[in-house]
């Protein structure tokens, strides 16, 4: 498995306004190594480090790769290495299973035309009337760059009404992170966070030459330094299921777990939907939330959404 790269090379410039997928592949690479201490990978401890992790020799020694080979990959010249190596030093690095896609879009990029990068998102009629037909439960579609592109009436009721925005708005990742209200919908705001900047390193990683994204990174980079400090980590996550807990001004405090169904028919949009337990309080501040509609938020505060 020791095949040997390109001899690195700086990274080339970007163009149209993307991400650097070299450094991406580096900085990624680095801060998983990072993380991994000698012991959790049963291997002897000598004493005291520079910085944190293991070293490059024992990553590669665990990958089964020379030192140099590793090294040349973690400077960002993957162009040439193989998904056998890939897997070897996803293994040796412990990867999640989105961690894993992760490096593997980023060290052998897919080609993508830029007309299908840079074209709007479209949801089909058909699901858009399956979400008006859905009256109890919040649901919404959200597609690259967290954009969100439909919602029914429930989630307006619990989410706010998204049609009072600009549609560059509507986004999940500048909601969360520049939009105090949002700060105090969510009850573990801190893992809400997380989980956006895990998304959007996802789809960096697949979208590397998106300009949008790009100037989405750049705008939070600038407006949070929360944004900056998660962005950082190159933490990734891919979206699924869970529990959220939210403190909504007009019902007060939910429980409601969320499922991700992710569409057959292009993979880059997905349908959200929130539900609590029957009989449950959060069930009943749901069927509040039902009876009031997009108004819920405005009846609470007073006020118009801005």
């Amino acid at each position: 498995m020791d095949e040997q790269p390109e001899p690195a090379q700086k990274p080339a410039p970007q163009t149209g306004g993307g991400l650097d997928r070299r450094a991406e592949l580096s900085e990624f690479l680095r801060t998983r190594r990072a993380r991994l201490k000698p012991e959790d990978v049963g291997l002897p401890d000598f004493g005291r480090r520079r910085v944190p992790g293991l070293r490059r020799e024992e990553l590669a020694q665990l990958a089964g790769v020379s030192v140099a080979y590793y090294t040349r990959l973690e400077q960002g010249n993957g162009r040439n290495v193989s998904a056998e190596v890939l897997d070897a030093i996803a293994r040796a690095l412990r990867l999640t299973g989105a961690e894993h896609a992760h490096l593997m879009h980023l060290a052998k990029p897919k080609q993508h035309k830029k007309k299908q990068t840079a074209r709007s998102q479209q949801v089909r009629p058909a699901l858009r009337q399956l979400l008006d037909s859905i009256d109890t439960v919040p649901a919404y579609v959200v597609g690259r760059r967290s954009d969100i592109l439909a919602w029914n009436r429930m989630a307006a009721a619990l989410f706010g009404d998204w049609a009072e925005l600009p549609a560059p708005e509507r986004n999940w990742a500048r909601l969360v992170f520049l939009r105090p209200d949002y700060r105090e919908l969510f009850v573990e705001w801190d893992q809400k966070a997380s989980d956006i900047v895990g998304y959007l390193r996802m789809d960096a990683g697949c979208h590397p030459d998106d300009p949008k994204l790009s100037a989405l990174v750049g705008e939070l980079s600038v407006k949070s330094e929360e944004f900056r400090r998660l962005w950082a980590a190159h933490d990734v996550k891919e979206k699924s299921y869970g529990v959220k807990r939210m403190r909504h001004p007009l019902v007060g405090d939910l429980t409601l777990s969320f499922e991700t169904f992710r569409l057959v028919d292009d993979a880059e949009q997905s349908l959200l939907t929130y539900h609590a337990e029957p009989g449950s309080p959060s069930a009943e501040a749901l069927r509040l939330l039902a009876s009031w509609g997009a108004d819920a938020t405005r009846a609470a505060t007073g006020t118009t959404a801005q």
